[in-house]
């Protein structure tokens, strides 16, 4: 199935000359299917890009995705076009008395200042607690996996002594049989490459024992990489695994354009040689754990969109197992067969 966008969505040009699904809003209206209604909140300075990557992923599953763009209210980005945020944005008080299956937060590069002193700190907390009756399940890139666990649970963030920047090998965590069972990492290889760009990090000691946060994946160079929470139906991916493959020497050109002292972006460049055109070995990764994350969520979410939230303690044991809901009372026959022609198997 496709991912819908705005029919005029600039980024819709390059998905579609990739080769990604994409549906007209006129004709997805004629599908007689209930799509998964995704929110993401774009934090990052270029939002076109960030846009066209987390698209792409989305885009790659054989779910139909309706994607709703929001922006924050109370701080606008300057490399952004007015006209770019009015025709294809909303932002929070337009989607406040919606549901919706997903919520994507993105990172963004304010990673060492204080959460507080972050200009739409306050809003984003209104987010993050509208996020728990309102949203089905939620997933938090790099600074947005920060502040989600520092709202959430008060885990720090520390500083690095210099930027943590490069393709790092992580390793997913399998010696206990709850991380086993995780449905986010059916597939993925015990060991796999992703991205990382950030000043600071979120260390495994500083989890709450009695959070049930669960690790699911680090890196001995880079740390912490991706963390469960079955309590808000949350995980946590400390790194930019939806970048695509020039983020990283677009960064790195950038820093050095503006003076920052910036070393050469560890396993990155052919050779090390900056001038040679980077190589993606991250890309099925991110598509993998992106197509578990989508099928999780169309396993277990309400069929009646409405009912998100009336039984979070339900759905965070249903998400933990990753177990398919059984239509909700009232719905009747018809509705169950229907939920039933509509659903893929586990």
């Amino acid at each position: 199935m496709p991912i819908k966008v705005p029919n005029d969505l600039p980024s819709r040009r390059v998905l579609e000359a990739e080769g990604v699904f994409i549906i007209k809003e006129t004709d997805a209206v004629r599908q007689d299917i209930r799509p998964l209604r995704l929110a993401l909140l774009n934090l990052m300075p270029d939002k076109e890009r960030t846009e066209t990557q987390f698209a792409r992923l989305l885009g790659s599953t054989p779910l139909q995705v309706e994607l709703t763009l929001l922006h924050t209210e109370s701080y606008r980005s300057r490399h952004v076009s007015e006209e770019h945020l009015k025709a294809f944005y909303q932002t929070f008080p337009r989607v406040r008395d919606q549901k919706f299956d997903g919520l994507i937060v993105t990172g963004a590069p304010i990673e060492t200042l204080p959460f507080e002193d972050v200009l739409y700190w306050r809003e984003l907390s209104e987010i993050l607690n509208w996020s728990t009756d309102n949203v089905h399940a939620s997933c938090f890139i790099c600074w947005g996996a920060q502040a989600a666990l520092y709202h959430r649970y008060g885990v720090p963030k520390h500083p690095l002594p210099s930027k943590l920047f490069g393709v790092y090998r992580q390793h997913t965590h399998r010696q206990n049989t709850e991380t086993t069972r995780s449905p986010l990492l059916v597939g993925m290889d015990d060991q796999f490459l992703m991205p990382v760009s950030r000043y600071t990090e979120v260390r495994a000691e500083d989890l709450p024992q009695d959070s049930n946060l669960q690790v699911l994946a680090t890196s001995p160079e880079s740390g912490l990489c991706i963390v469960e929470d079955p309590n808000y139906r949350s995980t946590y991916m400390f790194n930019h695994v939806e970048y695509d493959a020039y983020s990283l020497r677009d960064e790195f050109k950038r820093d050095q354009d503006q003076g920052v002292e910036i070393a050469l972006p560890v396993n990155y460049f052919p050779n090390d040689d900056s001038t040679a055109e980077p190589v993606n070995r991250w890309r099925a990764y991110a598509h993998l754990l992106f197509w578990n994350w989508i099928h999780r969520i169309y396993q277990t979410t309400p069929f009646d969109i409405n009912e998100i939230g009336q039984n979070s303690q339900r759905e965070a044991a249903d998400y933990a197992r990753g177990k398919p809901v059984v239509a909700a009372t009232g719905q009747g026959a018809e509705a169950t067969a229907r939920e039933a022609a509509t659903k893929i198997p586990a």
